[in-house]
């Protein structure tokens, strides 16, 4: 009878678990969709712009992860204060979160715009790479205000359970960068070509609408919450406590995506081809991992609510579903990147056989650990849902710096590998990352973790 309980009771947990990943993971589809869409037209102006929007996608990444980690704390309270049904804690968490979240996105937007030069000539690459990549990058920092901004509506609906709303407004600028991207990119009458800058161009523009309709609606308080800035001031005590939240969430994504920086450094050390092939699978790969972080956010989402309740085992029992769910599931995908990757390599770089052959082995070797990686992201959401922040920040560290990075500078220095050293870090990474998370998990020191 236990066991038939138990089984009724999981099968509801990943409907709740589903119905809420779907709509994340259609969104993050369709976020992904403006790095897809940038590669695919800027790939038709040549392996050189291809390689330029490569070099500067990293340090971007960066940026933002320096400061999502307030995004993610605000995520992680209004959830768990959704659990409590504290409707006015939901919103002054959200005033708070993108009132600081602003001001520092400003102060990144600023700082990265003047050290980008300097930034991209470290990398020492080719003359026309390194232009492509200085003006694309700069402009895009002129627009993190808005990416960031954007971002932070986006964590405050899902950590309420209310994906839908930012969904609909990412399908609506994705829309509308598929025209923008070959118009500003190629140029149409009177207005001009920008080449690779275009791109940039193009995202920033829709980026700020979607930032722009979601701060209105917030505003007016539709959908869960309602911003108000009346007798607005900084909570020092709460901000404290996103700080505390945060900065360990900052430092893992931070790390993560600088570690992609740096293996810019080091695949740099190879031709044109490799760096173009190295932005191609990375993205491949981005985009083939959505539905594991769409089933990720959706179980920090539950597991905060779970543990704002106090209902510790549903937790628990939301997290292996989800465990599980993400480990067939990208499995699965896996094999159908596995066969397929050649014709993928291709759709972004057409004709260039020897980009796309060193593309396509990036992506199959990669596709070996998929289902790993989706017990890491799936974990993950475990821990930060219910605050443990810095063991998620403790498991990037090791894996990140102790594994991935070395592996791939060693590797193709020490063996005959050459750049299929870096390759390969990537799936050794995720097999041995996926075993230690789960060690944290199954220690079960999440659950006494108490923090609304």
């Amino acid at each position: 009878m236990k066991k038939s309980v138990n089984r009724l009771s999981n099968k509801k947990l990943l409907k709740d678990l589903l119905k809420l990943a779907i709509p994340i993971i259609f969104a993050n589809m369709l976020q992904t969709a403006y790095n897809l869409t940038d590669i695919f037209w800027v790939g038709r102006l040549g392996a050189e712009a291809v390689a330029s929007v490569t070099m500067s996608f990293p340090a971007i990444l960066v940026s933002i992860f320096l400061i999502s980690g307030f995004s993610i704390a605000g995520t992680i309270l209004v959830s768990q204060y959704k659990g409590k049904k504290n409707q006015k804690k939901i919103n002054h968490v959200a005033t708070q979160t993108i009132s600081l979240g602003t001001i520092l996105a400003i102060i990144t937007g600023v700082v990265g715009y003047f050290i980008t030069p300097s930034l991209i000539r470290a990398m020492g690459t080719e003359t026309l790479v390194e232009q492509g990549a200085i003006s694309y990058l700069q402009i895009s920092f002129i627009g993190i205000v808005f990416v960031f901004g954007f971002m932070i509506f986006e964590s405050l609906m899902r950590g309420i359970g209310k994906p839908k709303i930012p969904m609909l407004i990412v399908l609506g600028t994705v829309l509308l960068n598929l025209i923008l991207d070959p118009l500003f990119i190629f140029g149409y009458g009177v207005i001009p070509g920008f080449g690779v800058s275009g791109a940039a161009i193009a995202t920033t523009f829709t980026q700020g609408i979607a930032f722009l309709v979601g701060l209105y609606f917030i505003s007016k308080g539709r959908g869960g919450i309602k911003l108000d800035f009346r007798k607005f001031k900084f909570d020092f005590k709460l901000i404290k406590k996103m700080f505390k939240l945060g900065i360990p969430t900052s430092i893992e994504g931070s790390s993560r995506s600088f570690s992609m920086l740096l293996l810019i450094f080091i695949v740099t050390q190879f031709s044109t081809g490799v760096i173009a092939a190295y932005g191609i699978g990375i993205r491949i790969m981005s985009f083939i991992m959505i539905p594991a972080f769409g089933l990720s956010i959706a179980t920090s989402t539950l597991v905060g609510m779970a543990m704002g309740a106090r209902q510790v085992e549903k937790a628990d029992r939301i997290s292996r579903v989800s465990m599980w769910t993400s480990f067939f599931g990208i499995s699965f995908i896996s094999i159908f990147m596995f066969l397929f990757s050649g014709e993928l390599a291709s759709f972004f770089l057409p004709g260039e056989t020897t980009v796309i052959e060193a593309a396509s082995l990036f992506v199959k070797l990669f596709s070996l650990a998929f289902g790993f990686i989706g017990i890491q992201l799936a974990l993950i959401g475990t821990l930060r849902g219910a605050g443990d922040t810095k063991s998620a920040m403790i498991l990037a560290l090791i894996t990140v710096w102790g594994i991935r990075l070395p592996l791939a500078y060693l590797l193709p220095i020490y063996t005959d590998l050459s750049y299929l050293g870096v390759w390969l870090a990537f799936p050794i990474e995720g097999v041995i990352g996926a075993f230690i998370v789960m060690g944290i998990f199954f220690r079960g020191k999440w659950k006494k973790k108490k923090i609304v």
